[in-house]
């Protein structure tokens, strides 16, 4: 029996990976499995409504109901991310339920690892030897180079650019455009802004900016 698919997180992501797969279908490769069969969501405002042909089926709680369907958390924030992986958990979801959604624009060197339920859109790029932890996300165009290690739960947004060797602490946000130098360490739930250029590391909690980024505020509360 063929397996269904359910996004975790009725989000602009959602629509984004709902494209992915529809994209992947169409070319015939990549995704195995059965149909795209809708949202999980806990905004009641959005239960039973319909996004981008695909009805909001009920609240996270709902996935007990679909125990064959394969999930991806499509939460646009790493922290969220994470939260929504602890509660479905709690539900006895396990990572091998979980789906990676690789546009089909996208080459992965047998030499790179990506871990259960991340994401990568268009245009992603990938060298050598990167190693992706679970639920990570890559907006279009980001580029990763060799020896890159991104822990569980990062989020690249568009055109984010990694020199080599760079490690990102899990549930760290790096926004568009922004740049990492080779060799640099960016910390758990840190947050880089968008266009911004690293040439240093960036510790954890923190919130940089600037060419070169310069810290703005260290967070109190990442929970």
């Amino acid at each position: 029996m063929s397996e269904s698919l359910l996004l975790i997180a009725a989000s602009g992501l959602a629509r984004e990976t709902a494209s992915v797969f529809r994209a992947v279908n169409g070319s015939g490769a990549g995704w195995p499995g059965g149909p795209l069969i809708g949202f999980l969501d806990d905004d009641s405002v959005k239960i039973g409504t319909t996004i981008d042909g695909l009805l909001v089926l009920g609240r996270l709680d709902s996935v007990v109901e679909h125990a064959d369907a394969r999930l991806v958390i499509c939460a646009g924030k790493g922290i969220a991310r994470r939260a929504i992986a602890t509660r479905l958990a709690g539900l006895g979801v396990t990572d091998d339920r979980y789906l990676t959604v690789i546009d089909p624009s996208v080459r992965v060197p047998a030499n790179c690892h990506i871990g259960a339920g991340s994401i990568l859109l268009a245009g992603t790029v990938l060298t050598s030897d990167v190693t992706m932890g679970r639920h990570v996300v890559c907006m279009p165009k980001v580029t990763l180079t060799h020896d890159d290690v991104l822990e569980d739960f990062v989020t690249l947004a568009a055109g984010v650019s990694i020199g080599g060797g760079v490690r990102i602490g899990e549930a760290a946000y790096l926004g568009m455009n922004a740049s990492v130098r080779e060799l640099c360490r960016v910390g758990a739930h840190a947050t880089l802004g968008m266009g911004s250029v690293l040439l240093t590391d960036q510790p954890a909690e923190s919130i940089w900016a600037g060419v070169p980024a310069r810290e703005l505020t260290r967070r109190k509360d990442h929970s």
